[in-house]
């Protein structure tokens, strides 16, 4: 007879409970009879991890990486800084690596969290599960605001053609409260309306650009690709064109010396580059709607990591020889430093093409981070730690709609109550933690079942995961000893996170474990009557 799963308790066999793994071949039973549709081939998802990898980095954090921040708290990497795209891109590649091994060995939505599941248990699967919101719902927010900075910078080029109240938005109608209110205590001519007393703030383009996004993935991923792989055409043919055109405005003389802070500052450039990189593990995420997984994936993670590299590098040999980056900038170059380089060129309509390009590269992150989202809580609601009503399927576009508008609505929420300066460097934290985890899960199931089929293994194990957990740990820690509130935050973020598992994720997994024991009994007094 089945075997009876009592009441939730912190008394009765807790320990073993909470650290119950999940067999992967029962995951990918669960897939095959209720997952979603498989559309995705190896270009589209080359397409979605250069999507998702450059963004922003490439188009303002290279300024910073190359010549060092304005108040001397990062150390500039100079011309040096090829070297430091390629260190960066080493630490991020040994991650990358055991995602795939992952990906084509359990192909199924929820990537690090499905991964826990399988190795590590119930509760860290949910507190990984909680980490990943932490990097993609907020780092989604903080990207839309992002988005709508770099669209009023893109409007007011237009202050001739355009109304003012267009070209020049008011503070409170383009800002969280957090930002407007600092701003009008610096420019206390700046109105805001107040209703109560409180100040009223709407970053209305980021909430558009939310909706519109939620909209698109309703439709489909591979209505989202074809966006995705519009906005990367777009972000890449901008960035060919300042390689292009940049080459000939440099001056060789610019690249001596080559490391004018040393081995710290090419380290530096490397620990700020790292971040350019991130989402690549976001299409571990989508596994599940892959045609080929087992194929695709590996060349569609690893792929878009060589891509992008070869970019970022071509884009750092131009822009360290258009700038001198050994001595100080201008705040202008920290910026927007590709199209700080082309104005001081007089190519005026390169720079312009330049802004373009980095609104097309915030596009499709935010394509990629909002879909990543979803697909995780998709999997946490297969697993009944959140409604199964979201696990409900659009009747015509087979995307968990319920699910996706949900997302979306929290994000516009999140966009008008988050202080997102400190959520942005918290999702640093949660990128670290899913590589770790990630890493240290392959090691263990390669020693829990080695049996297993692996149509992509991880290369000279156990080095190459050790050497991420390393690359990863080290940047951690490194992130955690400068001073910033967000390395205090993140283990109260852990915390709220347990106690959300023990008073309902807990009860509920418990709930349901029951219920499939009375059916098993009754179905079994069934069998008995017959």
């Amino acid at each position: 007879m089945a075997e009876k799963y009592h009441r939730a308790t912190l008394t009765r066999n807790f320990l073993k409970t909470i650290t119950r793994i999940k067999n992967p071949d029962e995951m990918l039973a669960d897939a095959k009879s209720e997952g979603l549709e498989k559309t995705l081939g190896v270009w589209d998802l080359i397409i979605l991890g250069v999507g998702a990898i450059i963004g922003s980095g490439i188009f303002a954090v290279v300024g910073i990486a190359a010549a060092g921040s304005a108040d001397g708290s990062a150390l500039g990497a100079g011309p040096g800084l090829m070297v430091s795209m390629v260190i960066a891109a080493i630490a991020c590649i040994f991650s990358a690596l055991c995602y795939s091994e992952f990906a084509t060995m359990i192909p199924v939505a929820g990537g690090a969290y499905t991964y826990t599941f399988a190795t590590l248990g119930e509760f860290a699967a949910w507190m990984v599960g909680w980490v990943l919101m932490l990097e993609y719902a907020i780092g989604f927010i903080a990207v839309a605001c992002a988005w709508s900075n770099h669209f009023i910078q893109f409007l007011s080029g237009f202050e001739k053609i355009l109304p003012a109240c267009i070209a020049h938005p008011p503070v409170w109608l383009v800002n969280d409260v957090f930002t407007a209110s600092k701003i009008a205590a610096e420019n206390p001519d700046i109105f805001i309306p107040r209703f109560l007393g409180v100040p009223v703030c709407i970053n209305l383009p980021a909430i558009l650009i939310v909706l519109l996004m939620t909209a698109i993935l309703v439709r489909g991923t591979k209505d989202s690709t074809k966006m995705a792989g519009l906005m990367v055409f777009i972000k890449l043919a901008v960035i060919a064109l300042f390689v292009i055109a940049g080459a000939f405005f440099v001056k060789p003389d610019n690249w001596v010396p080559f490391a004018p802070n040393g081995i710290e500052g090419i380290f530096a450039g490397a620990f700020l580059i790292f971040f350019a990189y991130i989402g690549f593990d976001a299409l571990a995420t989508a596994a599940e709607e892959c045609k080929n997984p087992q194929k695709d994936l590996p060349i569609g993670i690893i792929g878009s990591l060589v891509i992008t590299t070869i970019v970022y590098v071509l884009v750092a040999l131009v822009l360290t020889g258009m700038q001198d980056t050994a001595t100080s900038v201008p705040a202008a170059f920290l910026k927007a430093p590709m199209a700080y380089c082309m104005m001081m060129a007089k190519q005026n309509w390169a720079a312009g093409l330049i802004s373009v390009g980095s609104l097309a590269g915030l596009t499709s992150v935010l394509l990629v981070l909002e879909m990543a989202a979803t697909r995780i809580l998709y999997a946490m609601s297969r697993d009944h730690f959140i409604s199964q009503r979201f696990q409900i399927l659009h009747p015509k576009f087979h995307t968990p709609a319920l699910l996706t508008w949900t997302v979306g609505i929290l994000a516009v929420v999140g966009i008008l109550t988050l202080n997102l300066d400190v959520a942005a460097e918290l999702c640093n934290y949660g990128t670290f933690t899913s590589f770790i985890i990630v890493c240290v899960a392959v090691l263990i199931l390669r020693k829990t079942d080695p049996d297993r089929e692996r149509p992509f293994k991880v290369p000279f194990s156990p080095v190459v995961p050790s050497l991420g957990i390393i690359c990863c740990g080290g940047l951690m820690v490194y992130k955690s000893m400068q001073p910033s509130s967000s390395a205090l935050l993140f283990p109260v973020w852990l915390g709220i996170g347990a106690m959300i598992y023990l008073l309902y994720g807990f009860v509920r997994n418990r709930m349901n474990e029951n219920k499939i024991h009375n059916e098993k009994v009754e179905k079994r007094k069934q069998e008995l009557l017959k």
